[in-house]
This record gives structure tokens, sequence and C-alpha cells, in this order.
């Protein structure tokens, strides 16, 4: 189970940068959001699952942490807002340049098109 995991872990990572590398802004966008449920998945990982173990400590032999749960949550918000403002960076960079591109500038070889007023 712990090779699935990881095999999982290190496709939704390569696929992130994957599309980081992309020249357009939504491919970015993707790509962030992917490798920030990449960390989340890690990080929920290595908090180990328990079975069977009461969330509470003195309640039974074992008691699972909750500390993973609580650090992944709060990352899920962190990265929905930071998804939100990054999206709405890319449509004012838009609006204002023309195009989609990360850079600003139009792929070679294409033609540029006049910014609309």
């Amino acid at each position: 189970m712990e090779a699935l995991v990881a095999t999982g872990i290190g496709l939704v990572t390569a696929s992130g940068i994957y599309l980081l590398l992309r020249g357009r802004t939504f491919p970015v966008v993707l790509g962030l959001s992917l490798l920030g449920y990449a960390v989340n998945i890690f990080i929920f990982a290595m908090g180990r699952l328990w079975q069977g173990a009461e969330p509470i400590v003195g309640a039974g032999p074992a008691a699972a942490d909750p500390l993973p749960q609580a650090l992944v949550l709060t990352a899920i918000v962190i990265g929905f807002a930071t998804t939100g403002f990054v999206i709405e960076l890319a449509l004012r960079s838009q609006h204002d340049g023309g195009n989609d591109h990360v850079d600003g500038r139009p792929p070679q070889g294409g033609a540029q098109e006049e910014p609309k007023a």
C-alpha cells in the first residue's frame, strides 16, 4: 500500500510540475493546484492512518494523531484562497495584456494581436 501511495504522490507531483512549465496561465493554475494536492496527500500519509484508534488520548491503548488532519484541512482552505487569487491575477493579466501567456508575450512564430482598448 505504501508503494501505491508513493507512486500516486509522485505522479500527481510530476503532473503538477509539467503543467507549471506550460506557457499559458490556466495550465499553470492547474499545476499549482495539483502540487497543493500532492503536498496534502503527503502530509496526510506521513501522519499514518489508524484503524480502530480512539480520537482522544487515554480512552484506549492507541490514539490517532489529529495534527496531520488539522494541517491538511488548513492547507485546503489556504490553497483554495490562493487559487482564487491566482485566477483573478490571470484574468486581470489577460484583460490588460490581451493574451493569456505567462510572460505576456505571444508564442514565437505566431502573429501578435493588438490589445483591445
